[in-house]
């Protein structure tokens, strides 16, 4: 027995406002913002830690060509860092440097501010606390 058309509708839902969540968000950084890949990219290092080109790779679902690219760009911008790594002398393990932190930082503040000025601008307190329910109901989905 599938889902019931109540759980698909809300899952269809789900995930549409996701994505325009996520767009949205994205839309909303400092001057120099990064791409949505790069962001990515400086998210996925800061949350897991250093790691390989291969891993990133791996991680982002996109090719190792794609993610080089990323990289560089990330690197050139002095966002990264990429040292040789430990035992496979063929690789690197790319890592934030300070100022991937701070522009991170920056970038979520932003986004936190415009999402916290959003939902105060937007909703009265009880649609708030339906929302703040809504959000503990999704990560206990999410944590399965």
């Amino acid at each position: 027995m599938g889902p019931s058309p109540e759980a698909t509708e809300a899952a269809a839902d789900l995930r549409r406002l996701t994505s325009m969540l996520r767009h949205r968000l994205m839309s909303v950084t400092p001057d120099d913002a990064l791409s949505l890949a790069q962001s990515d990219v400086l998210v996925r290092v800061d949350r897991e830690g250093p790691a390989t080109l291969s891993e990133l790779a791996a991680g982002e679902r996109v090719r190792p060509q794609s993610m080089a690219a990323t990289l560089d760009a990330l690197t050139a911008a002095g966002l990264v860092e990429r040292t040789p790594h430990p035992t496979d002398r063929r690789s690197t393990v790319v890592s934030l440097t300070a100022r991937g932190h701070t522009t991170l930082e920056k970038a979520r503040g932003s986004r936190q501010e415009w999402l916290s000025r959003a939902l105060a601008d937007e909703l009265d307190a009880e649609e708030l606390r339906v929302v703040i329910r809504a959000t503990g109901l999704i990560e206990r989905v999410l944590s399965r």
